[in-house]
Parts: structure tokens; sequence; C-alpha cells
């Protein structure tokens, strides 16, 4: 999948596992993400080899990262979305978020969740909302896991 948007900056959007910069991508989820702070490179890694990413790279180097953990039939869940702090305010985190809902295997997902503390105008846009049936669901949140496994 490439995909691109005509910010100042060009943005490429690819789904390219080979790609990744994966020790960029563990800094900024274990220093910078709220969500995951601490968390360890071989848990990025295993996330990313079982879950389908996009990275949106500038003249190359990746920029922004978004990942779907998904069985790629019924659901998914749109995950660990940024976009470093350099490159926000163009347009990038929307372009990553209409890549993801366009990808070929994510069509005809029943129900594709996230969980956002500070971007709800951002998924708004694309259609996402509060759970309909909000009694329904269930999680079990362990919101110290990483700093209790170092």
């Amino acid at each position: 999948m490439q995909y691109q948007n005509e910010p100042a900056d060009r943005l490429e959007i690819s789904d390219d596992k080979g790609r990744l910069d994966v020790p960029l991508i563990h800094r900024f989820l274990s220093e910078e993400a709220y969500w995951c702070l601490g968390i360890p490179l071989s848990t990025v890694q295993r996330a990313i080899n079982h879950s389908l990413c996009v990275g949106g790279y500038v003249d190359g180097q990746l920029v922004a990262f978004a990942r779907v953990i998904t069985d790629k039939a019924t659901f998914g869940y749109l995950s660990d979305v940024f976009v470093l702090p350099a490159h926000r305010g163009r347009g990038h985190s929307k372009a990553l978020v209409a890549a993801i809902l366009d990808h070929p295997e994510l069509q005809g997902l029943r129900r594709l969740m996230l969980a956002t503390s500070d971007a709800h105008g951002l998924y708004a846009g694309f259609g996402f909302q509060s759970p309909t049936y909000p009694d329904s669901l269930m999680e079990r949140y362990q919101p110290d896991i990483y700093r209790l496994t170092r």
C-alpha cells in the first residue's frame, strides 16, 4: 500500500514493515507517549510483528506511525498513533488515519476501536464515537505494567 497526501512536506504512507525505524518508534513510545511510557523495546517489536503497521515518511524519514491490532476480518483496534512533534500541524495525522481506514486488509470490519485522552476531535472526523453500548464493554487495564516489569 502506498498513499500520499499533499502538504508542503509531502507525506508518503507505507505499510512495509521493513521500512519502519523501530528504534525511533520505541524511543517515542517509551519516552513521549503518555499511554505507554517505559515500554520495553522487545514489547514494541513484538507488537509491530503482530499488527498491521503504517509509517508516514517525509523525504524517506519516518515522522509518523500507527498500528492496528486486527484479525483482518471482523475487528480492529487502532493504537500507537503519533506524529513527531516537529511534523505536527501539517495534516499528517489525518492522512495516516485516512490511509488506515482505506487499507484493503481492513475493509469490512464490524468494529474498529481506539482509546484516546486528547484526540477525540481528530477521530470524530472519521466517524469514531463513544461506544453505543458502553455497559457491554469490559477491560483489564494495567496502566503501570511497564514500570512493574523493569
